[in-house]
């Protein structure tokens, strides 16, 4: 038998010490869920979620499937056929920039993954959730594992599409706006994309909330000498009032009283999959037919 690699091992779900994270229930009745881009200072949060067979474990891990930060950009491409092929069912959603300065990073973030969630043919028995908090909004069974994209192969699987449809958008969105390097950073905080900020102004697809320090420089400017001003003060309009100081990168912080409704299946374009169809149905929101 040829040895398990260590991204293998990584992928696989916690050992028995810590219990049957899916409490018994059949794995291809259960998902796993994932967000990427929480941090960013540009465009939406991805989520998605994945129902993976017990039968689909040896060959994604052996294909290297784990956390998706821990693969190359290609490797990464090469597992989704692969993740696609062998998920029961696969499902992507997205939370918007405005709705991130809206609500905050985690309300917008949980609106991203039950919007992956309502697009499954029927809601899963058992959800692993990704971190250390519940998913505030859902009322089926839950468990938050952290660490999950790494211990969980369901939970990697989710990052790994997560990841590779939002870097998509990145690039194609890079064309509509050049200059601020989208494409190599992917909208995170990195020093050229700060400077590309100060020089150029926010978009209107960056989170505002989290650009707190442009504000900082912004003022600081206008209070000194005209020979000594460097950061450009950001063109009128370019800017929007902070909805949420609470709000950093880091995606700490969100005020319980404005979270946001986030039941029912909004239409914000992701795709989603299925191998067969299961039996169950979503109950019917208020109103509907």
């Amino acid at each position: 038998m040829p040895p398990v690699s260590p991204a293998a091992v990584a992928a696989v779900p916690p050992p028995p010490s810590e219990g049957d994270p899916w409490a018994g229930h059949d794995p291809c009745c259960c998902a796993g869920v994932d967000e990427v881009g929480r941090g960013c200072l540009f465009g939406p949060v991805f989520a998605a979620a994945v129902v993976l067979p017990a039968a689909s474990l040896p060959p994604l891990l052996s294909a290297g499937l784990t956390d998706s930060k821990k693969l190359s950009a290609r490797r990464r491409e090469e597992l989704v056929p692969l993740i696609r092929h062998r998920a029961v069912h696969w499902s992507l959603g997205q939370a918007s920039a405005a709705e991130i300065d809206r609500w905050g990073i985690r309300a917008a973030t949980e609106r991203a993954m039950l919007r992956a969630l309502h697009r499954l043919p029927s809601p899963p028995r058992m959800l692993l959730v990704d971190g250390s908090l519940p998913l505030r909004g859902w009322s089926g069974a839950q468990r938050s594992l952290i660490s999950g994209d790494s211990r969980c192969a369901a939970i990697a699987a989710a990052s790994v599409l997560a990841k590779v449809e939002r870097d998509a958008l990145l690039e194609r969105l890079a064309a509509h706006y050049p200059g601020y390097g989208l494409e190599r950073h992917r909208g995170y905080g990195t020093a050229q994309h700060q400077e590309a900020l100060r020089q150029l102004g926010p978009t209107p697809l960056h989170r505002q909330c989290f650009l707190g320090f442009l504000r900082t420089a912004a003022a600081i400017d206008r209070d000194a000498p005209p020979h000594e001003r460097e950061v450009p003060t950001i063109a009128a309009g370019g800017q929007q009032e902070v909805k949420d100081p609470e709000i950093h990168p880091h995606g700490h912080g969100t005020r319980p009283e404005s979270r946001p409704p986030v039941a029912g299946p909004p239409g914000d374009g992701c795709p989603a999959g299925s191998r067969s169809a299961t039996s169950g149905q979503w109950p019917r929101e208020p109103g509907q037919g």
